[in-house]
């Protein structure tokens, strides 16, 4: 409440109730698919995408095509950790992404 900003849950799917909008994505070793709200966002609605870790950018990725399916502007994307040697970083900015880091581990 104290940034006067709302939450809002991206995740795996099945996790969220309601009626959700979905986007799969590729694993190293098949694929996974996250769900979103559909009515979470508004079209025109800035949005900062805040996660714990970028490794291959992959459920980053699908966050944003989710995010941008429903009208939101992603101003920026933060993470706490990022992998630099698994390419997350690369794929995000591909998209036309800012991307912030507080550190990153090197060999991880």
């Amino acid at each position: 409440h104290q940034l006067t900003v709302g939450f809002v849950p991206i995740r795996k799917k099945g996790k969220l109730p309601g009626a959700t909008i979905s986007q799969a994505y590729k694993l190293e070793y098949g694929e996974a698919v996250m769900e979103l709200h559909d009515d979470a966002i508004k079209p025109g609605e800035r949005i900062l995408v805040v996660d714990d870790l970028l490794a291959t950018g992959g459920t980053a990725a699908a966050g944003i095509k989710l995010i941008e399916r429903l009208g939101g502007e992603i101003v920026s994307t933060s993470f706490i950790i990022d992998l630099p040697e698994l390419g997350g970083r690369k794929v995000l900015e591909d998209m036309g992404m800012e991307v912030h880091v507080l550190c990153e581990f090197e060999g991880a």
